[in-house]
């Protein structure tokens, strides 16, 4: 090498080492604030921030007879919230209230409205009315019986304005009516029940994954207005749970029933603003978000969408 070229490679050297040592320096400082958001999040939890002496008497929950919803409930009033149930039957509401109250001590009340409507929001305010509410659970949905291509589905024209009103109408009214009282109050939590689903588009269930993606998106949206009041705003994005809506059946490690999904999920209040809510389902999150290519990602879905809608439309042709 000539002498010029060593020149070079001193001056050069000490820089390109200094570089490196701070990027590795760097580097280690993001792992080890990132193991420790994720042992402070899965490990520790925020105690008992979601109780009704941090946020507030009441809790509200939509879609409550079921599932998601009725987990939320039902974890809620174990934590003392008193209970509004809001969903479709008088009878299953009547059937869980009644379960609550006996089980829990705490007061209910319940509201049945059909969320396909529009015109039912005027009753949920009269309802609410007077009420200290604390946390908002809009957990109401519906989906797709199975997989489709878009043009094929059923009923087109009625199941878009369903799904509209049910998962992106419903989510913005009853955000409406009790936000500003938690204003008000400077306190409370609103979780928005989103899914995985909405984390990137799922084909062959095109409607359902755009409408959950504008709740994950409102949500975030809405933590920016209104974080400096002091108003908690969570994005939840579960991957399967062992409910009707998914059709799961037997509950599993990465398919938790609803109760342990929700135990795990209400951990994560105030230490996440979008969460998958449940460890498994975490990494699963970060695996498919962070990991896999989105070419891939979509191709895999895609080829999972119609191993499903195959099944199905072979059992109902059988049938």
């Amino acid at each position: 090498m000539s002498t010029s070229g060593e020149a070079v490679l001193r001056a050069v050297e000490a820089p390109l080492f200094w570089l490196g040592a701070l990027t590795a320096a760097w580097l280690s400082v993001c792992s080890a604030c990132r193991l420790l958001s994720v042992l402070r999040v899965w490990a520790l939890g925020n105690g008992r921030l979601v109780s009704p002496s941090k946020l507030g008497k009441w809790a509200v929950v939509t879609g409550a007879t079921d599932g998601i919803g009725k987990a939320y409930a039902e974890e809620l009033a174990r934590r003392g919230f008193a209970i509004v149930l809001i969903s479709r039957s008088q009878e299953k509401l009547d059937e869980v209230s009644n379960s609550i109250a006996s089980q829990c001590g705490v007061e209910t009340k319940t509201i049945a409205v059909d969320f396909s409507a529009t015109d039912i929001y005027p009753k949920i305010e009269d309802g609410l009315a007077g009420l200290e509410i604390g946390v908002l659970v809009n957990n109401v949905g519906v989906s797709y019986s199975y997989p489709e291509f878009f043009l094929n589905v059923p009923n087109l024209d009625s199941f878009i304005d369903t799904t509209v009103n049910v998962n992106i109408i419903s989510v913005c009214q009853m955000t409406r009516l009790v936000l500003p009282r938690m204003l008000d109050r400077k306190k409370g939590a609103i979780l928005n029940i989103s899914s995985a689903s909405g984390m990137y588009p799922v084909p062959l269930l095109t409607i359902y994954s755009a409408s959950k993606a504008f709740v994950d998106f409102f949500s975030r949206s809405l933590l920016a207005e209104y974080k400096s009041k002091g108003i908690i705003i969570q994005s939840v994005l579960p991957f399967f749970v062992a409910t009707k809506l998914s059709k799961v059946r037997r509950a599993t490690l990465d398919k938790p029933t609803p109760e342990r999904y929700v135990a795990a999920e209400l951990s994560t209040v105030g230490l996440q603003s979008q969460t998958n809510g449940y460890l498994p389902h975490a990494i699963m999150g970060w695996v498919t978000t962070a990991l896999l290519p989105a070419r891939l990602l979509n191709s895999y879905v895609m080829g999972m969408g119609l191993s499903q809608r195959a099944r199905y439309l072979k059992k109902q042709k059988q049938g």
